[in-house]
């Protein structure tokens, strides 16, 4: 309980201090400004808020304010985070997801551009003073309903992001993957998809923010994965363990064909562990990791990423210690994120995985006073068969 509640002030106090900074949005009913990024909501779908994210003065570091892997690479911390989103306002207006708004044209700008793009915006009303937080998406500052809004620059649309806009015979995952091998990265990749930037022309529609990420996670995953089960094993046993904003994470690797099982664990003191779990074998899964949801997909393309690059393949065990450090959700990207600070860790080589399991036990007990047996018990993928078996089959 007092745990909690030093939890709960903590929260409660970085919001004031981002709020108070942000009072002074409150009275911009007109501005020209600076926006990074869209966003798209889901309540009343097919009917949707479409919003554009953007400060209120012209600013060169806007990008910033919408920058999940930089947050991560420069560990700005969840007070930080929060800052910057509150420092943007989400202008939005309402659109059918199929049938356009006009105002959409911007909105896929805004999501194409490399740079944010500046803006002249007239709201209906100023704009109310609140935040919001998710643990699908970064948090919410200001918003108000969008009056009129006009671009003041042109856009820098990269020209192979153009290419991809233009052609509506190219499928929506053939772009991503396309344009991810060109260096374009997950998180710009999600804000074009939830604007209709791409897919076959009769088909394109809007994607719900929280929904593109996790679509674009699971696509640019699956065509790493496709790589890695090609690879050659790794030799041994490998524990990779790093955390980022109080998630801790747990690589284990086996030497084995490619699975994924994770367990998402609350560490805090109590008579049962509270855990969510979702896993996949060689083949992968047909359904919906409902348990774990959009975290599932943001490990798992940071793990397939890894084995890629090694151009190796395993079998992954991963345990995410969720902690009181983690004061206030701040979207699915943090999981992201801190499985690839954990895979950047120095290994530990470990002789065979009874060796490995009880490694894991140990540093439960010992670093968040965890007895995960049961968990251990409970996992669903154990070794598999050969490759040599597989390709027979």
């Amino acid at each position: 309980m007092i745990l909690k509640s030093v939890k709960y002030r903590e929260k409660e106090n970085i919001i004031a201090s981002a709020l108070a900074k942000a009072k002074p949005l409150a009275g911009k009913e007109n501005f020209s400004g600076s926006a990074p990024a869209p966003f798209i909501g889901r309540i009343g779908y097919p009917e949707v808020n479409v919003g554009i994210l953007s400060l209120t003065e012209r600013d060169e570091d806007a990008w910033e304010h919408d920058a999940p892997i930089h947050w991560a690479k420069t560990g700005k911390k969840i007070s930080e985070i929060v800052n910057y989103r509150t420092q943007m306002i989400n202008s939005r207006f309402k659109s059918s997801v199929k049938n356009l708004h006009k105002l959409t044209s911007v909105a896929q700008e805004v999501s194409m551009a490399k740079r944010a793009v500046d803006l002249d915006v007239k709201l209906e009303k100023k704009p109310k003073l609140q935040f919001n937080a998710s643990q699908w998406v970064a948090p919410m500052g200001p918003q108000a309903q969008l009056k009129k809004i006009e671009v003041e620059s042109n856009p820098r649309i990269p020209t192979r992001v153009q290419k991809c806009h233009d052609d509506t015979d190219l499928l929506s995952a053939e772009a991503l993957v396309n344009l991810h091998k060109h260096g374009i990265d997950e998180v710009w990749l999600s804000r074009m998809l939830s604007t209709a930037t791409f897919g076959i022309g009769k088909n394109r529609k809007l994607v719900p923010t929280r929904w593109s990420i996790t679509a674009t996670d699971d696509i640019l995953g699956k065509d790493q994965l496709a790589d890695v089960r090609q690879s050659p094993l790794i030799n041994e046993w490998e524990a990779y363990f790093g955390a980022y904003l109080g998630n801790y994470y747990l690589v284990l690797m086996s030497p084995e064909i490619w699975s994924y099982e994770l367990f998402e664990i609350y560490a805090k003191p109590g008579p049962a562990l509270e855990y969510s779990t979702d896993h996949e074998e060689y083949r992968g899964r047909k359904t919906y990791a409902e348990q774990c949801a959009g975290g599932y997909y943001t490990v798992r393309l940071a793990i397939a990423e890894h084995l890629r690059q090694k151009k190796r393949q395993a079998g992954c065990l991963v345990l995410r210690f969720i902690t009181d450090e983690y004061v206030m959700p701040l979207g699915v990207w943090v999981t992201r994120e801190a499985t690839r600070k954990a895979l950047q860790s120095q290994p530990i080589q470990i002789a065979d995985k009874e060796l490995m399991l009880k490694y894991a036990q140990a540093l439960a007990r010992k670093k968040f006073g965890l007895d995960i047996t049961e968990i251990i018990k409970r996992r669903k993928v154990e070794q598999q068969t050969t490759l040599l078996n597989l390709a027979s089959n």
